[in-house]
Parts: structure tokens; C-alpha cells; sequence
């Protein structure tokens, strides 16, 4: 029971017992009062009508005649003249009905007082004794009024003191509440800290629970920061601070088997001419300084594009991988620029000849040994024009051709028009295989013949468009739709671009208010550069989400590790890490350790952690040794 429905029903008692007594010595009070009263007015009374009696002729209708005059002029219960022999001369009697008050009152509160008496002189001697009551319904009455105040004031104090005592106990209770929030929070694995109230005993229980979460964050953190040294050890060229060439090489391949991005791209390869000669003429210093400048060239040329990332594959050879560029000439063309501009001046006076640029464009399920045995063709071809030259190769398959301005009405019948469908693929739980959920995935039917785009396909074009919501919240009525008649849960992508849409989130919320119990088996997950982009908006939904009953999850995670103690406020459900870190796990050992971290880390937020990208079934039994709850991937069937 609530401590306001505790403070109602102890003023309810105690305002009952204060109103019973105070009754009982009110009305006890005023009975005795307005008995000595009415036994004072019996007697005047008497006295009056006695000498008025005196004063008059002694023959019966004479005497009759004053005393009916008397008692119809009066409030009188009986008027009786009585003969010195006990003769009764003169009798009036009140026959009607008690008025004023119940007659239950007058039974609870009995009032007695004496009749007056008085005698009637005839001369000098006795004529008669004179006895008269005055009526005592107007003493009920008075009574009866005065209770019924005395109980108006109560109830209206009782009110006053209740809802007075209701706002005290919220501001009193304010400070609990917060720690009551906080305590919630904690459980749905979000820390948070609240004001210190000024209320000592709450001041205490305020202060314990901040500085536990105090200390939680700031271990998270902690282990955050050791884990983000080893991830940049293990999977960074430490001179240059690009990808290494097996961390490069796993985020290509993803790049080129998943479905983040589009179905083409461009891939630029640079290769430094006479490495050894740079280093005998500069020097080990001067030679690192060269190479890290030319790494913050090719790593600021990713800035603002998604998925694009530089890698040093060995020695002088470094790639980009441009997933947003169709065109390899554009892609050449954009970091050719830029090393001619930010770069070469800075060198050229020590060597004219620096570096040799080549691109080439990939195609979705293309072999990564031949797609680099193209780029290292090129680069033999653009060597052979002269000093830092550039060469490009245009052919390879490309994107299905629609002009920008056809993509707003495809898109937008598709939505209308049912063109947009779901595939599946299972997440399987830990080394077992049994299913965990499944992961949902968009499709765009494009023509009559039944041709499929993926998300990477189209979906870059619905954000430019701002067409993004509405395919979301087209795909989370697929999503419902397909639990309506199938077991188990499902999880939906949202876009990144999305969550911070005011509109979509509302709709999103009427929609799955509807659907109580599919929300249950739910789950909404958003790319990692989607969260931290928008993080304030993420968190908002993240809580929106799960008010309803739904899990919420990041996928690919990892690539902005540094920020990962933000995790402590968001009360997520599960993570499924990058695929860059999961693909060749086995041969890998850095990769090992700095993901058995981040799983412990993780369980102890209360976090699922998923692997991404499995291409192997045969790493599922590594992966639960690291700490993996689930997998996902190529492998994954």
C-alpha cells in the first residue's frame, strides 16, 4: 500500500476517534447546559402563569381559558393545574410528532429536566398547584444542528488535512521516488545518478546508491579504455594509425558478402615508390612522419562517408575501400586530390616521384583474391604512366541504373504498393545452435520480373530523400505481421537516419501499442554509427521501446569502441559485434582477448553479446568460449 492511501486512511482514524470524542463532550456539554436552561424556564414560566392565576376569578372556565391561552402561546410538553386534594382542575397535554431532529437522536441523547411548579392563591389561602413542561424538541433540535456542524468541520478538515498531508508526502517522498527511479533504472541495466535530497536518512540512501553507480561507470570505463588500447593495438598499423592488413581485409570482405552497403563500390590502392630509398634519405623518424601524414590523408578522406576505410596492407601499400563511390574514377579522383594538395607539398622538395594511385570497382559476392589481383594490375599500370600518376579500371558490374530523380516515386510505391519483403536469417544461441531470434532483413522488388535490391541497394537513396520512416515503419508491420502467424522473435533494423524522427516515433508507438504481446517477441536494433550520431534520440527511443515490452540492441559494434561507457545509461538488451572482429577468429589471438573483454564487460551490464559475419560453424564453439551468447553469419545456418 501506497504511503498516501497510508496518510488517507490514518487521518480517516484519526479524525473519526477526534470527532467522536470531541462529539461525545460537545453534545454531553451542551445537553446539560440546555437542561439547566429549560428546567429555569419551566420554572419562571410556572411562576408567571401561577400569579396570573392568582390575580383572576376562580371559576373553572375562566381558569381553563388562561391556562389553553398560556399553553397555545407557549412551546409547552403540559400544563396541568392541580386541587390541593390531588384533583386534576386544568390539563393540557403536546400530542403532536418530535420535529427537528431524528427520533433516534432524541432516544441516543435522553434530556431531563424538572417540570416548574407554583402555587395559585385564592386569597390567603391555597387554590391550586400549577405544574407546566416546556417542550423539548427545540433542545433536540439545537442539538441535532450543532452535531451536524461540528461533523461539516470535521469532514472539511479531514479533506484539508489529507490533501495537505498528500502534497507534503509527495514533497517529502520526492527524493525516495528519485532513488526508487534510480533503483529501476539499475535493473534495467541504466545507471544513473540523482540529486542528493535535503532529508538526512534519504541524503544517505542517495549518496550509497550514487557512489555505486559512480564506481560501476567508472570501472566501466575503465575496462572501456583498456579494451579500446588493445583493439587499436591489435587491429592498428601502429605507425600510421590506419586498419592493419588483416583487420582492412576483414572489414572488405564484409563490405563486399553483406548487405550494409550497396552491391557495387570502389576500392583505391596507393603504393609509395622506392620505401626503402624514402627510408635510407630520411631517416626512421622523418620516414614514420611521412607515412603517418599520409595515413591522416587517406583516414580524413573517410570523414562523413559510411564504411569507407583506409588500411595499410604492407611495407608502402596502403587501400581505401570507398563503399559510397560507384564510380572508381570519382573515388581515385577524391584521394588523388587530396594527396596532391595535403600531402606531396609537403615532400615533394626530397622526392618527386612519391606514390602511385590505381581504382578499381567490386561487386557484391566477388572473391576478394581476385578483386585484389585486379587492383594490384592496376597499380602495375598506373606505375607504368610515371610519378605519381593514377590509373583507373571502369569495368565490372554496377548498380542498377535509375535516375535520382525515378527514386522518390519507386520508393514510394513501394511502400504504398507492397513491394518492400522481409528475409530471414537465424542467430543461433552459443555453440549449441539452437535458435536465439531471427534477423529480419529488407528487400526491394524492383520490376515485374521479381528482382531483389538490398537495404545497401536503396536505402543511402531513401535517407537523401528523407523516404527512411516510412520504409521503417513499413518494415516493422512486416515484422508483426509475420509473428501474428509464426513462433519466436524477431529483430528489425532501424535506420540510423530514423530515430531521430519525432513523427516515426510516435507512429511507432501507436503501432506497437496495439500489439502487446507480439511486442514481447520484438526486437529493434540500429547500426553503432547510428546510436552515437544521434544518442540522445536513441536513448529516448531505446526507453520508449521498452516500456512497451520490446528488446533493443546496437548492431555492428565496436568500430567506435571509445565511447562504449556510454552503455551504461542506455539499458540495452544485446550487442552484436562488427563482423571485422569475428571473421578469422581463430587464427587471431589480439582479436580473442579484446573480445573476451568486451563479453565480460558486456554480461556484466547485463548485455547479450552476438558475433556477426560467422563464416565458419566451426568458431561457434570459440566464440562461446570467449563469452558469445549468440551468432549470426554465413556460417550460421
Amino acid at each position: 500500500m501506497s504511503l498516501i492511501k497510508q496518510l488517507w486512511i490514518a487521518i480517516a482514524l484519526v479524525m473519526t476517534v477526534a470527532f467522536g470524542g470531541s462529539l461525545v463532550v460537545s453534545v454531553l456539554s451542551a445537553r446539560h447546559y440546555l437542561e439547566q436552561q429549560l428546567q429555569v424556564k419551566n420554572i419562571d414560566n410556572a411562576t408567571a402563569l401561577a400569579l396570573s392565576l392568582t390575580q383572576m376569578d376562580k371559576d373553572p372556565v375562566t381558569m381553563e381559558l388562561q391556562v389553553a391561552a398560556q399553553f397555545d402561546a407557549g412551546h409547552y410538553r403540559f400544563i396541568r393545574l392541580t386541587a390541593p386534594n390531588g384533583d386534576t382542575l386544568v390539563e393540557k397535554v403536546y400530542e403532536g410528532k418530535l420535529e427537528g431532529a431524528p427520533s433516534w437522536f432524541a432516544r441516543l441523547i435522553p434530556i431531563h429536566a424538572e417540570p416548574g411548579q407554583a402555587m395559585v392563591q385564592d386569597g390567603w389561602k391555597q387554590f391550586a398547584t400549577i405544574s407546566l413542561a416546556s417542550h423539548d424538541q427545540y433542545v433536540y433540535k439545537s442539538l441535532w444542528e450543532g452535531t451536524l456542524e461540528l461533523l461539516a468541520w470535521f469532514v472539511f478538515g479531514s479533506a484539508a488535512t489529507g490533501l495537505l498531508g498528500t502534497l507534503a508526502i509527495r514533497f517529502i517522498t520526492r527524493p525516495l521516488n528519485d532513488v526508487v527511479g534510480q533503483a529501476q533504472a539499475i535493473a534495467e541495466r541504466r545507471f544513473t545518478t540523482v540529486e542528493e535530497p535535503r532529508t538526512p536518512e534519504l541524503r544517505a540512501v542517495t549518496r550509497a546508491m550514487n557512489d555505486m553507480v559512480g564506481r560501476l561507470k567508472a570501472m566501466f570505463a575503465e575496462e572501456a579504455a583498456r579494451l579500446e588500447t588493445l583493439r587499436k593495438k591489435v587491429n592498428r598499423d601502429a605507425v600510421t594509425g590506419l586498419s592493419s592488413r588483416e583487420y582492412f581485409l576483414s572489414h572488405l570482405r564484409e563490405i563486399i558478402a553483406g548487405e550494409t552497403f550497396g552491391s557495387v563500390g570502389s576500392l583505391v590502392m596507393v603504393r609509395l615508390v622506392y620505401l626503402n630509398e624514402l627510408n635510407a634519405k630520411l631517416g626512421h623518424r622523418r620516414a614514420d612522419e611521412l607515412l603517418k601524414d599520409l595515413g591522416q590523408v587517406l583516414y580524413n578522406a573517410g570523414n562523413g562517408r559510411g564504411g569507407q576505410r583506409a588500411g595499410r596492407l604492407k611495407g608502402g601499400e596502403f587501400a581505401v575501400v570507398c563503399p559510397t563511390f560507384e564510380s572508381p574514377t570519382e573515388a581515385a579522383k577524391d584521394i588523388h586530390d587530396r594527396l596532391m594538395k595535403e600531402w606531396l607539398p609537403k615532400w615533394q622538395n626530397e622526392f618527386t616521384d612519391l606514390f602511385h594511385l590505381a581504382a578499381v570497382r567490386y561487386h557484391r559476392d566477388q572473391s576478394l583474391a581476385d578483386l585484389l589481383t585486379r587492383a594490384d594490375e592496376a597499380l602495375a599500370q598506373a606505375q607504368a604512366k610515371g610519378s605519381n600518376s593514377m590509373f583507373v579500371v571502369e569495368d565490372g558490374k554496377s548498380r542498377m541504373s535509375v535516375p535520382a530523380e525515378q527514386w522518390r516515386t519507386l520508393l514510394t510505391e513501394a511502400v504504398r504498393g507492397g513491394q518492400l519483403s522481409l528475409a530471414f536469417y537465424p542467430v543461433v544461441r552459443g555453440s549449441e545452435g539452437a535458435a536465439l531470434h531471427q534477423e529480419s532483413v529488407i528487400r526491394l522488388q524492383t520490376d515485374a520480373s521479381g528482382t531483389l535490391l538490398s537495404a545497401g541497394d536503396f536505402m543511402p537513396m531513401a535517407a537523401n530523400l528523407n523516404l527512411t520512416a516510412p520504409i521503417d515503419l513499413n518494415v516493422v508491420k512486416l515484422a508483426i505481421e509475420h509473428l501474428s502467424t509464426r513462433s519466436g522473435d524477431i529483430a528489425v533494423n532501424l535506420s540510423a537516419e530514423t530515430i531521430a524522427d519525432f513523427q516515426f516515433r510516435n507512429q511507432l508507438t501507436e503501432l506497437l501499442q496495439g500489439y502487446p504481446e507480439i511486442c514481447k517477441r520484438l526486437l529493434f536494433e540500429v547500426p553503432e554509427y547510428g546510436v552515437f550520431r544521434q544518442f540522445d534520440a536513441f536513448k529516448e527511443l531505446a526507453r520508449t521501446l521498452k516500456e512497451l515490452g520490446c528488446r533493443v540492441g546496437i548492431e555492428y559494434f565496436g568500430q567506435r569502441f571509445a565511447e562504449s561507457d556510454k552503455l551504461s545509461t542506455l539499458g540495452l538488451d544485446y550487442i552484436k559485434v562488427h563482423p571485422s572482429y569475428v571473421r578469422g577468429i581463430a587464427e587471431n589471438t589480439g582479436n580473442q582477448e579484446f573480445l573476451q573483454g568486451l563479453c565480460n564487460m558486456a554480461h556484466a551490464l547485463g548485455i547479450v553479446v552476438i558475433a556477426l559475419g560467422v563464416e565458419n560453424r566451426d568458431d561457434l564453439p570459440l566464440l562461446a568460449k570467449l563469452g558469445f551468447d549468440g551468432a549470426t553469419g554465413p556460417g550460421v545456418k
